[in-house]
């Protein structure tokens, strides 16, 4: 599913104004951004179409408004730091309709090279709901639109799709594209042996993705909580470990899926177990490891154990493709975090293409220190996950064909 999409080099922009969706749904915390890789990621793009001589209106969204201003949720901390950061001003012009008359005089008086931010796009209550009104306000004060926003691509709202009906010329992109290369590539062409690596806490979250990756894949590795639904699915007793009852039948179906396409599908054999949740969740916790047919009725399962890690980390070490979505616990304790270092660590040390697919495991192997050593992170946990379902992402499908 290669990239046919016309992206930012395909177009010419000077004196042109150019309405760019952006990523910049960051972390905030009393105002100041606690973890900046989003902007940094939009960087290229936002150079590239600047030093063409554009004129730059940025846009996204921040948080969850509902519709409504909530000044906690402004982006005037994003123009200061993108302003750092680009070494040029990025002129914050804020409205609580996000535009208004006031918005569309700074843009026309705006010069070639400039850059300008407008307000949290979900001050309005269209925006999620891709409504016409607003749709038609954004796309009234660009010639050309360009959409770098893979983190919301798995949504049709104003911002990203409907705006593109009112505006002729529509192009991915850079971050876009870089995504969409590697996620598509690994789904459709991989260099094989392809190994898929599944982890998080819930099992309905992923049930796509777990089916359309044992077609793709030659090994699904399953850890985190979702692993003691396939356990039990297997007729382990598994104590009192999550687990959706609801959704035996489909891992059953699972195993047996990977068997007759003759798939490797890896399932823990040891596990970390305690008597409780970690609470607060980063609390001093007492942990023994025990086999996976040995949980005791009245504990529950929190990470993988060491037998696991390493034939998990052997797993990887072996492929020449890589997927990883899903922490193999819960990787905010420190105690129950050995099991997705051992896979990182694992991963950092591979000659493969490694992509980490958004959300937690991103977070996680950031935090762990393992970033630089990724061949891509992927800034969607959502857009991610429905990519790798195989499922068509409108935020790409309402870009120009090349």
């Amino acid at each position: 599913m290669g990239l046919n999409k016309k992206s930012v080099d395909d177009i010419n922009v000077k004196g042109q104004k150019v309405l760019v969706r952006c990523d910049f749904n960051v972390p905030l915390k009393e105002g100041k951004i606690t973890d900046e890789n989003r902007l940094v990621a939009a960087l290229p793009t936002i150079k590239k179409l600047a030093a063409d001589g554009g004129r730059i209106i940025l846009c996204s969204h921040l948080g969850k408004p509902k519709g409504e201003p909530k000044p906690e949720l402004s982006l005037a901390p994003v123009a200061a730091r993108l302003t750092e950061l680009l070494g040029q001003e990025v002129k914050f012009v804020p409205s609580p309709v996000v535009v208004d008359d006031t918005v569309r005089e700074a843009v026309e008086s705006m010069k070639d090279g400039e850059i300008v931010l407008l307000e949290n796009t979900r001050y309005r209550a269209e925006e999620t709901k891709n409504g016409e009104a607003f749709s038609k306000d954004l796309a009234s004060l660009a010639d050309v639109f360009v959409n770098d926003a893979f983190g919301t691509a798995h949504r049709a709202h104003c911002s990203n799709v409907g705006v593109t009906e009112y505006i002729d010329t529509c192009a991915v992109g850079y971050l876009m594209q870089k995504e969409i290369d590697f996620l598509g590539k690994a789904v459709e062409t991989p260099v094989r042996p392809f190994v898929a690596i599944l982890g998080g806490a819930k099992v309905a979250d992923k049930l796509n993705v777990i089916s359309n990756l044992l077609e793709k894949c030659d090994t699904l590795i399953i850890g985190g909580g979702m692993a003691y639904t396939f356990l039990k699915a297997k007729g382990l007793e598994v104590g009192a470990s999550l687990v959706d009852d609801t959704k035996l039948d489909y891992c059953k179906e699972m195993i047996a899926k990977a068997e007759s396409l003759g798939k490797q599908l890896l399932l823990p054999t040891d596990t970390a177990i305690a008597k409780a949740f970690p609470n607060p969740i980063d609390a001093e916790i007492d942990v023994e490891y025990v086999d996976c047919d040995a949980i005791p009725a009245d504990a529950l399962g929190l990470d993988i154990g060491p037998k696991t890690a390493e034939v998990y980390a052997e797993a990887a070490k072996t492929a020449k493709t890589v997927v990883w979505n899903g922490p193999m616990g819960v990787f905010e304790n420190p105690v129950l975090a050995k099991g997705t270092i051992a896979v990182a660590k694992a991963l950092a040390e591979t000659d493969a293409t490694t992509i980490i697919g958004g959300g937690d495991s991103a977070a996680a192997v950031n935090q762990l220190g393992f970033g630089d050593k990724m061949s891509h992170i992927s800034t969607g946990g959502g857009a991610s996950l429905e990519f790798l379902e195989g499922k068509e992402l409108p935020g790409v499908a309402a870009a120009n064909d090349k």
